[in-house]
């Protein structure tokens, strides 16, 4: 194959994710356009309900909104210092050998299906969790947000720990040279170095929890209750997204068009995620 040939392959194969993207897009927004001509911007995004499927149909986003939020808080509060702490201990202390073996080991949490996650959620820690906080309700906030912690260990975890082991090894030595121990050099002078890396691991793993969809929709209860209380039912985006989406509602009516509005919303808020994110160079 010639390097022109080549060259336009690589071209093709990256606008052919833009092209999909944007595909996505002008689906999202032509139909979100068909739900605001019946539904007013103002009640989508000052209305404190959301009960599209009901007599009394009201469309405030807000709901959604906070079991989105909520489940992807407890999910990052986990995963988080858990994920970078096994990426520290798998670049900085653990051997090769101990390293070889264990990361593997670890990624295939990243393998398990989601539906397995959110059956245990259901079957086996939400009974757990409630021995020890007894108002907890049978659907609740709390246990797919753990387990969803759990599956995104491997996400922070890997791709920490991928940012750690580039850092250069003369940083390290520096360090040492100027009388810093292992602890120090590693959380002031590696971890600040692969900031970057870490950043982009973190921001994967929000917008991985906010699109979970199977763990909430088998353990959170699909209610869209306005709170942030983690012991009650809730809904987020994707739950009501597959409940609309299971053949019962008529294609081309309001609640059918609301699905689409709830993804657009979804979208945009991992698009603004990225973009605050994505390191900006300035200009010197």
């Amino acid at each position: 194959m010639s390097l022109w040939n080549s060259s336009l392959l690589f071209r093709l194969s990256a606008w052919l994710s833009v092209a999909i993207t944007a595909a996505i897009l002008l689906v999202l927004v032509t139909e979100s356009w068909i739900f605001f001509k019946q539904v007013s911007l103002k009640d989508f995004l000052f209305d404190t309900q959301w009960t599209p499927l009901f007599a009394d149909k009201h469309f405030g986003i807000w709901p959604l909104l906070a079991g989105t939020f909520l489940t992807s808080l407890i999910a990052m509060l986990v995963a988080l210092p858990l994920g970078l702490l096994a990426a520290v201990y798998l670049s900085e202390f653990a051997t090769q050998k101990t390293r070889r073996l264990l990361k593997p080991m670890l990624e295939l949490l990243a393998g398990i299906p989601t539906v397995v996650y959110g059956y245990f959620a259901l079957v086996f820690v939400t009974p757990l969790l409630q021995r020890l906080v007894p108002e907890l309700a049978g659907f609740n906030a709390l246990s797919p947000g753990l387990m969803m912690g759990i599956m995104i260990i491997p996400w922070v975890c890997s791709l920490s720990e991928d940012a750690l082991y580039a850092v250069p090894v003369h940083l390290r030595e520096a360090a040492y040279a100027l009388g810093a121990r292992k602890v120090s050099t590693i959380f002031r002078v590696v971890i600040p170095a692969a900031y970057s890396g870490i950043r982009s691991a973190t921001m994967l793993s929000i917008s991985r929890a906010m699109g979970e969809t199977m763990i909430v929709t088998l353990a959170a209860g699909q209610q869209p209750n306005l709170t942030l209380d983690p012991r009650i039912p809730i809904e987020t985006m994707t739950a009501y997204i597959v409940q609309v989406s299971m053949g019962d509602t008529p294609r081309g009516t309001l609640e059918y068009q609301s699905i689409f509005v709830v993804g657009a919303t979804l979208f945009a808020i991992t698009f603004v995620l990225n973009w605050l994110m994505h390191p900006r160079r300035k200009c010197s």
